[in-house]
């Protein structure tokens, strides 16, 4: 992020009035300071509710030098509820610490760097993991024994491997080329081939969503700047493919959860895109319903929200963190603000590789960075909730705030 979004003293300057802002924006917030890299976080089921908090499992991935294995993490977090946290307390923190409501539960030593982590919806227990080998490894992690990563540790062994195609892919628990070569215990764990092979895209796929109401139906994007929907019951070929999806690589997707009419995709080109397959011809005809050009520099993961139809999240390699809303675009604008923008989070100060909203905690984040060299460690994962001030309607909060107009004013300074 220093060659694109600045010099190093720009961005501390940055992050050091983001910081000062931490008890107005957030309800909570929460820092850790990773030893390794992560590329991937996922929150897991939650398992404890308490007066206070949560607990909760987070998946993380660990990327390391060599000098120990690669790791696929499992973590018990405390998620503090809503109006809970002192504001005194949460922006009051150590960047270079760990944080105490994230400790490791359980290390699996990964064969190969974990560039992707999916739980299995239905059980999220049961996780994939994604290397740059063509197979896709399946994990329960609850019966997987704890490891201790230490160098010339033999790798755990996966609960099933899916095996996948030899063509060079970063798609999300999908297809990719391999440098990593098979180890015992790879080679024994059972084995799934595919059902068919998909083919599209000229070049490398980054990442696949299937659609949310139907185990036939998926997306997919990749360097080719390509979006295809596919459907398994027609065939291997594209049902629809959208050529120039965008003006560069296309990395990542996000099918809507509570519409399946509305995907999103975002870009090498620094913006993302929403499309409404209603509009999407058969010959790939059909034009992006809104543009959302908020960052500055390439968009690395977009994902709607679990609990607003019409919001949404996208990170980038500016360091940024953005929160949508595609229902004010055109409504009340900031000339200031792009359309549909409403939060941005600015809490890490390098490129946000990867971030998940929590569907057991409303409006809470988990988000990781790879900016290692301002934090003193591997990277930085961050948990935050915004304020409901700022997600929840205009009426609603105006009405809360007269309530306390008395206090507030009984508490001002008299000159």
């Amino acid at each position: 992020m220093k060659e694109r979004g600045g010099s190093r003293a720009a961005v501390d300057e940055r992050y050091a009035q983001w910081k000062s802002l931490i008890p107005v924006l957030y309800d909570w917030f929460a820092n850790h300071n990773l030893v390794w890299p992560s590329l991937s976080c996922r929150w897991g089921p939650q398992f404890e509710q308490a007066t206070y908090k949560n607990r909760q499992r987070l998946y993380l991935s660990e990327q390391t030098d060599g000098s120990v294995p690669n790791t696929l993490v499992i973590a018990n977090c405390e998620v503090v509820k809503p109006r809970v946290a002192a504001a005194e307390h949460i922006s009051q923190f150590n960047e270079e610490a760990r944080s105490p409501f994230v400790k490791k539960y359980k290390t699996i030593i990964h064969p190969g760097e974990v560039n992707r982590i999916r739980e299995l919806p239905q059980n999220s227990r049961i996780i994939a993991t994604h290397t740059d080998s063509p197979d896709v490894l399946i994990w329960d992690v609850e019966s997987q024994p704890n490891r201790h990563a230490v160098l010339g540790a033999t790798d755990s062994r996966p609960d099933l491997i899916l095996r996948g195609d030899s063509s060079k892919s970063e798609a999300s628990p999908g297809a990719s080329g391999s440098k990593h070569s098979k180890t015992a215990n790879e080679k024994d764990s059972p084995k799934v081939d595919p059902r068919g092979v998909f083919h599209g895209h000229d070049s490398t796929v980054e990442d696949v969503q299937f659609c949310p109401s139907s185990a036939q139906e998926f997306c997919s994007v990749g360097d080719d700047a390509c979006l295809i929907l596919w459907d398994a019951r027609t065939g291997t070929s594209p049902a629809v493919k959208v050529e120039k999806a965008h003006g560069g690589d296309v990395h990542c997707v996000d099918w809507n959860l509570h519409d399946v009419n509305y995907i999103l995709t975002g870009s090498a080109d620094n913006s993302v895109r929403m499309w409404d397959r209603r509009n999407l011809g058969p010959g790939g005809a059909g034009s992006p319903i809104h543009k959302f050009e908020g960052h500055k520099a390439a968009v690395l993961c977009v994902q709607w929200s679990p609990d607003k139809a019409s919001v949404f999240g996208s990170s980038a390699e500016d360091g940024f963190l953005n929160v949508w809303d595609h229902e004010k675009v055109g409504k009340k604008k900031n000339p200031n603000s792009p359309g549909g923008l409403f939060f941005q989070h600015a809490g890490h100060r390098d490129k946000i590789v990867d971030f998940h909203w929590n569907s057991s905690d409303p409006w809470t984040i988990v988000s990781v960075s790879d900016d290692g060299e301002s934090t003193g460690g591997g990277g930085t994962l961050q948990i935050w909730r915004m304020s409901d001030l700022i997600y929840r309607p205009e009426d609603e909060v105006v009405s809360e705030l007269e309530t306390f107009k008395s206090h507030l004013a009984s508490c001002t300074p008299r000159a």
